[in-house]
């Protein structure tokens, strides 16, 4: 039985003959035979949907030894096939993470290329994080911002009171390029929020502490 904090849409269970077979909260859209014929469109990267289940979160002691990857996709066509057979943030259970990053790169501090970065954060009410979501991913994926190659990738945070979508960057250190992220990050969500960027190294030492070292 699919749990309610996995992503997969209750309707869209399907079996497949990959050695590989799916896991709980897999996604599977089953259209393999349908779209192979089909001319895809290839991303500038290859990126990988990540997600932490809450219930098996807190059964865990390690900070993201509950995290998996669960689909990589590399084309427009399959993005859209994965993104409209997937749960919204509206829908996940609270305390679900819901990840989308660059292929090889996990989406964890300890990973090289995040290692000294950092993230840029914005709030949402309950229910109202949906289509920012949706619009951070198509700006992330499409290569819309002018220093796209400094971002790792986005995580949406649902919680109890509010949900929040994080964008992950490599190279904190970098003031001008973190301002240029944020502010197109800002302007693509049509967001008037202030919003604020805090490094990695920072966080991991300071935790809920950690002061925001960039505005935008």
């Amino acid at each position: 039985m699919v749990e309610e904090s996995t992503l997969l849409k209750p309707e869209e269970h399907h079996t497949v003959d990959d050695d590989n077979q799916p896991e709980e909260g897999e996604i599977v859209t089953g259209e393999e035979s349908a779209t192979s014929a089909v001319e895809k469109h290839p991303l500038e990267h290859s990126w990988t949907f990540w997600f932490d289940n809450p219930a098996a979160k807190s059964k865990q002691t390690a900070w993201g030894s509950s995290m998996r990857p669960i689909y990589t996709f590399s084309t427009v066509e399959d993005f859209w096939s994965l993104y409209n057979n997937i749960h919204k943030p509206g829908k996940l259970a609270n305390g679900a993470d819901f990840y989308c990053f660059k292929k090889e790169i996990e989406p964890k501090w300890e990973d090289p290329v995040c290692a000294n970065g950092g993230k840029w954060t914005m709030t949402f009410q309950k229910l109202k994080s949906d289509n920012p979501w949706l619009y951070t991913l198509l700006a992330m994926i499409g290569e819309q911002f002018d220093h796209g190659d400094d971002i790792c990738g986005a995580v949406v945070n649902v919680r109890s009171r509010v949900d929040k979508i994080s964008l992950w960057t490599k190279n904190a250190a970098n003031e001008s390029s973190q301002i240029s992220i944020g502010k197109q990050w800002k302007e693509f969500l049509d967001s008037n929020e202030n919003i604020g960027f805090i490094f990695h190294d920072d966080a991991k030492k300071l935790d809920r502490n950690a002061k925001n070292k960039y505005s935008a």
